[in-house]
């Protein structure tokens, strides 16, 4: 849209019908403070400014809008009868228009500067956008720079422990054996195990982690009764945490459509977090309920640590620590990220409710009438 401004409403009304006649859309002020409040208030792409008029001169409007960081590359044409010397017309450049026409113009004249300097402006804004864009794509690889190096720092961390302590198990196991202690061989052996475990676990999350990224982490569906995943899940969970203490509540007999193996993942990340940061405590509540709109629901709940309001919001997503974990366990903040992906992918929803010292609940839902074809 143009904006005329002009004191003179017969002005106004030739040059409206000019670019009227272009297919511009046209708008007016009979006054320069009328012509800074529609500046500010609405997009112009242009502004043709009388120089003569009463109150604020063109001189001042044009000083004033150039002056606003809103409308500072906003091109201004002067049109003028009167003040047609040098000195005004280089005054009117100086305070900030584009160009300085002298009446009686050229209709076509006048309407080919307007469409350049449109033209010009366009080219600018975009210009502008293509450098933000840049800028934030450049600050955008920092960030993900910053992300590998600390991710690699981390997993440095983390692999080094357990490949530390199955060396030293072995070795403690190479000694007992030596020492005709098959019984404490036999415990070394088992502890190293474990540790090679949590070394697989580590590795296959980070996998599967990588192939989300990509969009490449496969998913078999298949129809499963809900009752048989929570239990399958229940069952390898206990034999690997036998001093644990499960206690489910709720039925569900119901058929769904989804990867049994990812879901059951899921149950096992909350089952495990519910374990390790609820050390004190044995007992951990596994409840199935259906919900409204459809749907099911499985929770875990722990009665250990809890969590703060803030960090609740963060803990979905990928590499986020608590402060306190960060500092008491051991991780690299990718479970519930994993978590959240595998249950959107079902069309499901997530989240935790938790209190400081009150322990916590993480639970995800399901959508009891999931259609396969669309997963």
């Amino acid at each position: 849209m143009i904006l005329i401004v002009d004191d003179k409403i017969e002005n106004i009304t030739a040059l409206t019908k000019i670019l009227a006649s272009q297919d511009f859309d046209v708008d007016s002020a009979l006054s320069g403070e009328e012509a800074l409040k529609k500046v500010l208030k609405n997009e112009y792409q242009l502004v043709i400014l009388d120089v003569q008029m009463p109150g604020m001169d063109g001189f001042e409007v044009a000083e004033a809008i150039s002056g606003i960081r809103k409308t500072s590359e906003l091109p201004i044409i002067f049109l003028s009868a009167v003040n047609v010397s040098k000195a005004f017309i280089t005054k009117g450049y100086t305070s900030g228009g584009h160009d300085y026409l002298v009446k009686p113009v050229d209709p076509d004249i006048l309407v080919l500067k307007i469409r350049t300097f449109i033209k010009l402006q366009e080219q600018t804004k975009e210009l502008a956008h293509t450098q933000q864009e840049l800028r934030n794509e450049i600050e955008q690889r920092k960030r993900l720079e910053e992300k590998k190096d600390e991710l690699m720092g981390m997993v440095s961390h983390e692999v080094k422990t357990p490949l530390t302590s199955v060396k030293a198990y072995i070795q403690l196991a190479g000694v007992a054996v030596h020492n005709d202690r098959k019984e404490n061989a036999l415990s070394f052996i088992n502890k190293a195990d474990s540790q090679i475990d949590k070394l697989n676990q580590m590795m296959t999350a980070l996998l599967d982690m990588a192939k989300m990224e990509a969009g490449m982490l496969d998913f078999n569906m298949g129809e499963f009764n809900l009752n048989h995943l929570v239990d399958g899940a229940l069952d390898i969970f206990i034999q690997s945490n036998p001093e644990r203490q499960v206690v489910r509540t709720g039925d569900a007999d119901i058929t769904l459509q989804g990867d049994l193996l990812r879901l059951e993942q899921v149950i096992l990340n909350y089952l495990s977090n519910a374990a390790k940061y609820s050390p004190e405590t044995e007992t951990i509540q596994v409840t199935i309920r259906k919900t409204a709109g459809n749907h099911v629901e499985v929770c875990v709940t722990d009665k250990g640590i809890g969590i703060t309001e803030e960090d609740q919001t963060n803990l979905f997503k990928k590499f986020y620590r608590t402060e306190q974990s960060i500092a008491e366990y051991r991780g690299m903040g990718m479970g519930l990220y994993l978590c959240a992906e595998i249950v959107k992918f079902h069309r499901g929803t997530y989240g935790v409710k938790s209190s400081p010292q009150e322990g916590s609940t993480f639970y995800f839902t399901l959508p009891i009438d999931l259609d396969k074809t669309d997963c």
